[in-house]
């Protein structure tokens, strides 16, 4: 119980401090020597700026494209954690950690850390009726049902509701919420829930995402444009197995743009760890 208190402590204080709206930044001096100047900043928008001639990507203070924008970093240098407080030494392909909770399961991995990003930014809007994923067996698990008391019975591969307690909407309960969804749902469940979208087209809180088992899911977490030909660049987030801190990539394919990605005429998007295709792109239609 000591455990669950300071984990349940951890999500409100992250709850308090990274709302979608405008945040007061310190920020640090230019480092030249790095292409993409990277400066101090606790946030991705205001650490990790784009390369000369582009421009951050502006969104509005309330919508999820912000949210993901402004998402609370780890101070430079951090080391990605796994659930049980292990260090990932063998992975250097990375160029921030997200300073967000994870808990102490093996749950929150690549599909469970998109599914977690959406919801929490549809939490703290108070959009909980939109706040919904499917079990791998087709279950759709609504929030909302959650806060009137309902929990989900699980006897192999048949799911239900039944009645268990008061309605009630605390930190505790969404967080519950959240591991249910992470121990019955992934890759697989969530690609049927998305829409495709066309590269040309893609936004901030887009996934590429490949269903299966194993399979893959990374979520673009900032954009920016080019000043005069209107080229997309874009930052691309993941957490993976084992459970872990989701972490901002690095690019492998452009050293000079990374942790940039140019999706322009591009049939493969190759990721450290790994390989999507263009099709691949999808988001939350909701």
């Amino acid at each position: 119980m000591k455990y669950l208190s300071i984990l349940l402590f951890c999500l409100s204080s992250i709850a308090c401090k990274h709302k979608p709206k405008v945040k007061e930044t310190k920020v640090g001096s230019f480092i030249e020597e790095q292409p993409n100047t990277i400066i101090l900043g606790d946030q991705i928008n205001t650490r990790i700026l784009p390369p000369k001639n582009y421009k951050l990507m502006e969104s509005k203070t309330d919508s999820y494209g912000h949210y993901l924008q402004t998402l609370p970093l780890k101070p430079e240098g951090s080391k990605i954690k796994y659930y049980d407080g292990r260090i990932k030494s063998y992975f250097s392909d990375y160029a921030a950690v997200i300073d967000l909770p994870i808990g102490n399961k093996d749950l929150h991995q690549c599909a469970d850390a998109v599914m977690r990003l959406r919801a929490d930014y549809l939490w703290y809007t108070r959009q909980y009726d939109k706040i919904h994923f499917n079990f791998t067996n087709g279950m759709r698990v609504d929030y909302s049902n959650w806060m009137q008391g309902q929990r989900i019975k699980v006897n192999g591969n048949n799911t239900s509701w039944y009645q268990d307690k008061a309605p009630s909407n605390t930190s505790q309960d969404y967080w519950q919420y959240l591991e249910q969804i992470w121990m019955y749902a992934g890759t697989l469940s969530l690609s049927k829930e998305l829409v495709s979208r066309n590269l040309k087209d893609v936004q901030i809180g887009d996934l590429f995402i490949q269903g299966g088992s194993p399979g893959h899911a990374v979520i673009i977490v900032n954009q920016a444009i080019h000043n005069e030909t209107g080229e997309t660049l874009v930052l691309i987030a993941q957490s993976y197995m084992p459970a872990q801190e989701t972490h901002v990539l690095t690019n492998p394919n452009d050293p000079k743009l990374s942790p940039w990605y140019s999706l322009k005429d591009m049939d493969q998007i190759r990721t450290p760890e790994w390989t999507f295709g263009a099709k691949d792109l999808k988001y939350f239609e909701n």
